[in-house]
């Protein structure tokens, strides 16, 4: 089973964008829009995770409560607390975990509580289904006794 780890070493774009609480919500969404990312990790002045914000957060505490976005900062918006992983959890473990919390996105914390990496639904998707073409080839080539 493949690990967090191993999936933040195969994405092309390894950087996670993060922002400060005091971020206007407006300018979160322009960084995301630059970034062409989903979702956002909001850092304290540490660096430790404080929270993430998503498109679905601004759908759904922004549009549908008619808040303004350059006057809102961003913590009042973000999902807080956050659930991370560690790098060594299994792309299946958080398959379930993201399933059973509706979650699309999961920063991956080291042991010393750093950001080395976010994983999103997608990669995890992309990540099974390669492992599971993988073993169909294999199966393929068992049966037809390695003849193509």
């Amino acid at each position: 089973m493949t690990t967090v780890a191993q999936i933040l070493k195969s994405k092309p774009e390894r950087a996670v964008h993060t922002i400060g609480p005091d971020t206007t919500v407006f300018d979160a969404l322009a960084t995301m829009a630059e970034k062409n990312v989903g979702a956002l990790v909001i850092v304290d002045g540490a660096g430790r995770v404080v929270g993430i914000v998503s498109e679905r957060d601004y759908a759904r505490k922004m549009v549908l409560m008619d808040r303004a976005s350059k006057e809102t900062p961003v913590r009042a918006i973000m999902s807080s607390p956050v659930m991370v992983v560690p790098p060594s959890r299994t792309s299946a473990e958080c398959m379930a975990l993201m399933t059973e919390n509706r979650l699309r996105h999961l920063p991956v914390i080291d042991d010393g509580d750093r950001l080395v990496g976010l994983v999103s639904i997608g990669d995890l998707v992309k990540d099974i289904i390669s492992e599971q073409q993988f073993i169909i080839e294999q199966l393929e080539i068992y049966v037809t006794g390695g003849r193509g």
